[in-house]
């Protein structure tokens, strides 16, 4: 106990802004992040058990929280990746040091995540989902998952996002 008689406990957090970690708090995010989340279960589920994309689907939208989620972009990036997977590993695998196999599921899932953003979500800029993913593996990753992510995306943006990359390269505002 201090000596003001309250026990001695850190200062309540808020619910907004980053976790000791830098990921978001929850609060925070928006519909589209949180169904960037529940993709990244629903990817796991498929990379690490092999289980049926249907089932995961409906095994993840029983999860609490889900219906704060973008449903529409959530499907489009489960069942989006599962459908090419092959082709988002042949864009990825060039890119990587090491075996795809290992990978961690999780970089792995993100980098599946990210990979097709860049392909088919052209209303998102390639930063955006550059940043998206690079959450991701902070909030779910191993320590420095969230490096090789970066570097990995940031490699597959000038192949998938030409255009785009160049237009911020020539204003300055690429990485």
């Amino acid at each position: 106990m201090t000596e003001d008689n309250k026990p001695d406990r850190p200062a309540r957090q808020s619910r907004t802004g980053p976790t000791a970690t830098g990921a978001r708090k929850a609060s925070a995010k928006s519909a589209r992040s949180r169904a960037r989340e529940f993709a990244l279960q629903a990817l796991y589920q498929y990379i690490v058990g092999g289980n049926d994309a249907q089932a995961i689907d409906v095994f993840t939208r029983d999860l609490a929280g889900f219906h704060k989620a973008d449903s529409v972009h959530y499907d489009a990036l489960l069942h989006g990746c599962v459908k090419e997977a092959a082709e988002l590993d042949a864009l990825i695998l060039p890119l990587l040091d090491r075996k795809m196999q290992e990978i961690s599921p999780i970089e792995h899932g993100i980098m599946w995540i990210g990979a097709y953003e860049f392909r088919h979500c052209a209303d998102v800029p390639w930063r955006v989902v550059l940043n998206e993913c690079i959450e991701l593996a902070k909030e779910f990753g191993g320590t420095d998952g969230h490096k090789y992510v970066n570097a990995v995306l940031n490699g597959l943006a000038p192949q998938l996002r030409t255009a785009e990359v160049e237009a911020d390269k020539a204003s300055g505002k690429a990485r």
